[in-house]
C-alpha cells in the first residue's frame, strides 16, 4: 500500500504492507522516541505520537490510519540546538530519570497545553494517565505544567541545600537530560546495526524435566537462520548470573543452556536469524523430547522429606560456602544473633509473634532486558542495559574462557533497572552466540518474556517474634526467614539476610536472633529488587511491633521512639550479618531519626480521620513507619576514577559507576566541580565502559551516591594537588603558597593562572605532561540513611477497596547532592510499593504457569493513583565521613508503604493484613473473620 504523510513537518511517501504497525514504520525511519514498553497492548503509552495533534499510541495504529495525516514526535520539537519550552521544563523540574518514557510524557504535555492553557489537576491526570513510568512516581510532572503555565521555577517546588556550596545541593540539570528529552541515541536499541541477527529463545514448557533429545535440523534448513545454540554446543561452564562482587555469595548452579529444565521458561535453545519472526518460526521447528520430573511450587513442598531434588550438584564449585544442602532443596542458610534471645523472651511482659507472606512481584522497567554483541578484531563487544558491566565482563570471560581484555562491555543508558538488571541474565547468552557464530546478535525481551523469565521480588515467608517489658523496652527480637529462590540461586542468601540486616540494626534491643533459609523450587527465578528484601522484612517487624504496643497499651509511635538507635550507637549485630562472610560492626556516624520524626509527626498529627457513619461504607485510618538501608557494602564494594584536565582547562571524569537514571553521573560531576571550584558544565562524565573507565562493582546495594561521589571527591582532590604543583612550577613559587580559586584559577594571592593556561603549558612540548589524576575508594564504614513515612488511607468496608489519600516521607539522606532527582527517586519508590501493597502480584496455576504476564493482567500505578496529598522532605544531616556525604535515597523509600497502609487499615477496622497484596477479596475475608 502506498501512503503519504507528514513526519515532523517533512513529507514521507512509503509503500508498506497495510497491516504494518505505525510503531514499526517509525522505527524503520530511525525515530528513537517511540519506545515499545508493552507487547502492543496499548497499555504503556511509551510509543505515543501526536497524530494531527492528538496523543495516540503508535503500536495501536496501522498504515491506513496515518495516510494523509501529520505525525509529530519529540524529534520534531527542538529547532537546531534550541530545545522546545516543554523539553526545557522537564529538565528544570528534575523529572527526567531513566528517560525511556520521557518523550511520550513530553508529547502528552504538549497535546494538553495545545488544548488547555491552564489545565486543572484532573486534566493533567487525564492527559498523562496513558503513559506509564516506573521511575519518577509522576508527582513532579505537575511541576512541569506549572513551570510552563504559571511562570514558576524549580525553586518553587524543591529547596536547595548546603548554602556554603556552589554546586552540590543545588538545582542543576541532570548531565544526560538533554540527550534524553531530545531522544538522541541513548539506549541499546538505538545502536543496533542493520545487519544484526535477532535472537529468539525457545523455552521449556515444563517446570521440571530433562532433555532426552533435541533435533534442530529442520530449523537450520530455513533460509535466514544463521545459528542455533543448544546444550549440545554451548559452553559447559558452571557459574552464577548474579551481578555480585567475586567471590559471589550465590551458588554456581547455572549454565548458558542446560539439559535439565528447572522452571517454565528455562532455556532450551537460542535461534539467531535475520528477523525476529523468522527466528521464532525456526524455533517452532525444533523437536525436543523431554523426560518429565515431579515439580514443587512452594517452600513447604520443597522442604518436605523425599521432595524432588531440583539440583543434584557439587557444592565444591561454589566460590563461598553459603550453607547449601541441595539434596534437601536448601540453596542457602545462615543463622546468628546477639545476646540471649531465649532469656529476653522470658523477661518480656508481652510477646507478639506472627507470619507474613509476600509473592513474586515484577520490576516492570519500561525498557525490557536487552543486549547487542558482535566480534571486532578478535574481541567481543557487548552493548547492554545492565547495572554491573564489570561483573558481566568477568562472568562472560569465565563462560567463554576468554581473557577479560578481549571483552568490552558498554553500559548504554538504562531504561529502568531497580535491581532487575543487576544480573548477567541476557548478556551471557547473547555473548555466547555472538562469539561462537561470529555474527552480530541482538536480543530484546518482549514484555511477556520480561514478566515470565526475568527476575522478580523474592517471595518470602517471615515469622517475627518480638517481646517487650512493661515499660515498653524491647527485650528480644527473633526473625525466621524462608525464601523461595525458584529454579536457580542468584542472591539466594543476601536478599533474605538483608531482611535482617536492615531491620534489626534499627533497634537498641540487646537480644536478637535470626534464621535464614532459602529453598530451590520450580518457580521462576527471583533476584534483586529495589529494597532487596527490606520491604518484606520491615513489614513483618512493624506488624509485630504494633501488636506489642497494642498489648502494652502504649502509643505505637512513642513505642518506636523509645527503642530506636541514635548517633554514636554501636551496631555489633552487623558483624553477624555479612554478605557470605563476617560483616563489619560499626558505630552510627549520623542518625536523622529525631529530625525525620519531628517533620513526619507534624504532618501525621495534622491529619484527622473522617469519622465513620452508618450511611457511608468508607472508614479512614493512619499508619506510621520507620526504616533504614545502607549506602553500599563496607569491606566489599569499591569504586575507581580517572580525572583528566583537557586542553582548555576543563575536565573529563572517567568512572565505572552505572547511572540507571538515578543521577549518579550528575553526582560525580557536581562533587568534582565543587571540589575544583569550576562549573558543573566544565566536567564531562564518561561512565561504565569497561575499556575506558576503571573498575566499579556496579550500581546496587544503594551504593551509587556514596561510592561514586566519594571516588569523584578523591580524584578531584588529587587533581587539585597536581594543579597546585603545576602552577607553583610555572609561577616559580613554593607549592605551599599556591591554592585553587573558584572560577578555574590557581596561584597565589598576588598572581594566578587560569586552568586554560595551566593546561596549555603542561601539555606543551616543554611541559610536565597532561594532568591526570586517579583515585580509588573503599571503606569499612558507610553512612546509614534513615527515614520516617506516614500515610492516611480510606477503606470501603462493602467492596474491600483501599485507596491511599495522603502520604508523607521525611528522609535523612546526608547531603542531598541532587535535591530534585532525590525527591523523584523517593516518589517513584513509594508508588512502586503502593502498587506492591495493593494489587501487584504474579499469579500462577497449579503447574507453575504465570497467568497475568501483561499490563492488562498485571497493572502498575499510573498518575491517577497518586495520593491526593503526596510530599517528600529531604532532611540534611551532616555526617563526618567526608565533606560530600550523600546517603542512599532510592531503596530505603521502598520500605514504608506496606507498613503505613497495613497499620492505617488496622487503625480503621481492627483487622491485620499480613499478606501482600491487600486486594479487596483479602480485605473482605479479614473483615468477615473479624465479625
Amino acid at each position: 500500500m502506498k501512503i503519504q504523510f507528514q513526519l515532523n513537518g517533512k513529507p514521507q511517501a512509503l509503500e508498506v504492507s497495510p497491516g504494518k504497525k505505525v510503531l514499526e514504520i517509525l522505527k524503520d525511519l530511525h525515530i528513537n522516541s517511540v519506545r515499545k514498553g508493552c507487547d502492543e497492548e496499548g497499555k504503556c503509552g511509551n510509543c505515543a505520537i501526536l497524530l494531527d495533534g492528538k496523543l495516540v499510541n503508535s503500536c495501536m495504529l496501522i498504515v491506513p490510519q496515518i495516510d494523509g495525516k501529520h505525525i509529530t514526535t519529540v524529534e520534531g520539537l527542538s529547532k537546531g540546538r534550541d530545545l522546545h519550552p516543554i523539553q526545557k521544563a522537564f529538565i528544570e523540574a528534575g523529572v527526567v530519570q531513566c528517560g525511556y518514557c520521557t518523550p511520550a510524557q513530553i508529547l502528552a504535555v504538549k497535546a494538553l497545553l495545545d488544548q488547555e492553557k491552564c489545565p486543572t489537576k484532573e486534566q493533567i491526570e487525564d492527559a498523562l494517565g496513558g503513559v506509564l513510568c516506573r521511575c519518577t512516581g509522576y508527582k513532579q510532572l505537575y511541576n512541569v505544567v506549572e513551570i510552563l503555565t504559571s511562570g514558576k521555577t524549580a525553586h518553587d517546588f524543591t529547596p536547595e541545600f548546603k548554602h556554603d556550596y556552589r554546586v552540590v545541593g543545588k538545582l542543576t540539570p541532570k548531565v544526560d537530560a538533554e540527550q534524553l528529552v531530545r531522544a538522541e541515541d541513548a539506549f541499546v536499541e538505538d545502536y543496533v546495526a542493520p545487519n544484526a541477527l535477532h535472537l529468539y529463545i525457545l523455552r521449556s514448557p515444563h517446570p521440571h524435566a530433562e532433555i532426552v533429545s533435541i533435533d534442530t535440523s529442520e530449523a537450520q534448513k530455513m533460509p535466514g537462520v544463521e545459528y542455533i545454540l543448544t546444550h549440545e554446543n554451548c559452553p559447559k561452564t558452571w557459574y552464577t548470573q548474579a551481578g555480585q562482587s567475586f567471590p559471589e555469595p550465590s551458588p554456581y548452579d547455572y549454565q548458558v543452556i542446560s539439559n535439565k529444565m528447572r522452571f517454565i521458561g528455562d532455556r532450551v535453545a537460542a535461534v539467531a536469524a535475520t528477523s525476529l519472526e523468522l527466528a521464532r518460526k525456526a524455533a517452532e521447528k525444533i523437536r525436543v523430547e523431554y523426560k518429565l520430573l515431579p515439580a514443587v511450587f512452594s517452600i513447604e513442598e520443597a522442604a518436605k522429606e523425599g521432595a524432588p531434588v531440583i539440583h543434584d550438584r557439587d557444592l565444591s564449585r561454589d566460590p563461598i560456602d553459603i550453607g547449601g544442602d541441595p539434596q534437601r532443596n536448601i540453596v542457602a542458610r545462615n543463622s546468628g544473633g546477639l545476646g540471649d534471645v531465649e532469656q529476653g523472651f522470658k523477661q518480656a511482659a508481652v510477646i507478639a509473634e506472627h507470619t507474613i507472606h509476600t509473592p513474586h512481584i515484577q520490576h516492570t522497567p519500561m525498557e525490557p532486558h536487552t543486549a547487542y554483541a558482535y566480534m571486532k578484531n578478535g574481541r567481543l563487544i557487548l552493548h547492554t542495559s545492565v547495572q554491573t558491566p564489570h561483573h558481566v565482563r568477568r562472568i562472560v570471560s569465565n563462560i567463554l574462557g576468554l581473557d577479560e581484555n578481549k571483552i568490552r562491555v558498554i553500559k548504554e543508558r538504562v531504561g529502568g533497572g531497580f535491581g532487575a538488571k543487576q544480573d548477567c541474565s541476557v548478556e551471557d547468552l547473547v555473548a555466547t552466540v555472538a562469539y561462537q557464530s561470529g555474527k552480530p546478535i541482538y536480543l530484546r525481551n518482549s514484555r511477556r518474556e520480561e514478566f515470565l523469565f526475568s527476575r522478580t521480588r523474592r517471595p518470602m515467608t517471615i515469622t517475627a517474634k518480638i517481646g517487650a517489658d512493661h515499660e515498653g523496652n524491647l527485650t528480644a527480637i527473633a526473625l525466621d526467614v524462608k525464601a523461595d529462590s525458584g529454579g536457580y540461586g542468584p542472591h539466594c542468601l543476601t536478599v533474605p539476610m538483608n531482611v535482617c540486616s536492615k531491620t534489626l540494626p534499627m533497634f537498641t534491643c540487646k537480644n536478637m536472633a535470626y534464621n535464614v533459609t532459602a529453598y530451590y523450587t520450580n518457580n521462576i527465578v527471583p533476584g534483586a529488587y529495589q529494597g532487596y528484601g527490606v520491604p518484606q522484612g520491615n513489614f513483618a517487624v512493624h506488624l509485630a511491633l504494633a501488636e506489642v504496643a497494642q498489648k502494652l497499651g502504649i502509643e505505637f509511635i512513642e513505642f518506636l521512639k523509645k527503642n530506636l538507635v541514635y548517633t554514636g550507637f554501636q551496631l555489633d549485630i552487623l558483624k553477624q550479618l555479612g554478605e557470605g562472610k563476617e560483616g563489619l560492626a560499626q558505630k552510627i556516624s549520623s542518625c536523622g531519626f529525631p529530625e525525620c520524626f519531628e517533620k513526619a509527626l507534624q504532618r501525621y498529627n495534622a491529619w484527622e480521620n473522617t469519622p465513620a457513619s452508618a450511611d457511608d461504607d468508607w472508614v479512614q485510618g493512619k499508619g506510621f513507619a520507620v526504616m533504614m538501608q545502607g549506602s553500599g557494602i563496607p569491606g566489599i564494594d569499591a569504586s575507581n576514577a580517572v580525572l583528566k584536565m583537557v586542553g582548555d582547562g576543563t575536565f573529563i571524569l572517567h568512572i565505572g559507576g552505572t547511572d540507571l537514571g538515578t543521577g549518579e553521573d550528575t553526582v560525580a560531576a557536581k562533587v568534582t566541580a565543587e571540589e575544583l571550584g569550576v562549573k558543573q558544565e566544565n566536567v564531562t562524565v564518561i561512565a561504565a565502559d569497561t575499556d575506558i573507565t576503571p573498575f566499579y562493582k556496579g550500581s546496587y546495594a544503594s551504593s551509587g551516591t556514596f561510592f561514586t561521589g566519594n571516588v569523584a571527591y578523591k580524584a578531584a582532590r588529587n587533581m587539585k594537588k597536581l594543579i597546585i604543583e603545576a602552577a607553583a612550577q610555572l609561577l616559580r613559587v613554593d607549592p605551599a603558597d599556591v591554592q585553587v580559586f573558584p572560577g578555574s584559577k590557581a596561584g597565589t594571592n598576588a598572581k594566578q593562572l587560569t586552568f586554560k593556561e595551566i593546561a596549555y603549558k603542561t601539555q606543551s612540548g616543554t611541559g610536565r605532561g597532561q594532568l591526570i589524576a586517579s583515585a580509588a575508594f573503599t571503606t569499612d564504614h558507610s553512612p546509614i540513611p534513615y527515614a520516617v513515612h506516614c500515610a492516611q488511607v480510606s477503606l470501603n468496608t462493602r467492596t474491600g477497596m483501599i485507596k491511599v489519600d495522603k502520604y508523607y516521607a521525611a528522609h535523612d539522606c546526608g547531603i542531598p547532592i541532587n535535591p530534585d532527582l532525590a525527591e523523584g527517586q523517593v516518589y517513584g519508590a513509594i508508588m512502586k510499593t503502593i502498587g506492591h501493597s495493593l494489587y501487584e502480584s504474579l499469579e500462577f496455576d497449579q503447574h507453575g504457569q504465570a497467568l497475568n504476564a501483561n499490563y492488562t493482567g498485571y497493572p502498575i500505578p499510573n498518575i491517577a493513583d497518586l495520593p491526593q496529598e503526596f510530599e517528600v522532605d529531604l532532611v540534611e544531616i551532616v555526617d563526618p565521613i567526608t565533606p560530600y556525604v550523600g546517603k542512599s535515597i532510592s531503596e530505603i523509600a521502598c520500605n514504608g508503604a506496606s507498613v503505613c497502609i497495613a497499620l492505617a487499615v488496622n487503625q480503621a477496622t481492627g483487622i491485620w493484613l499480613r499478606d501482600w497484596p491487600f486486594r479487596p477479596e483479602r480485605v473482605l475475608a479479614a473483615l468477615e473473620a473479624r465479625r
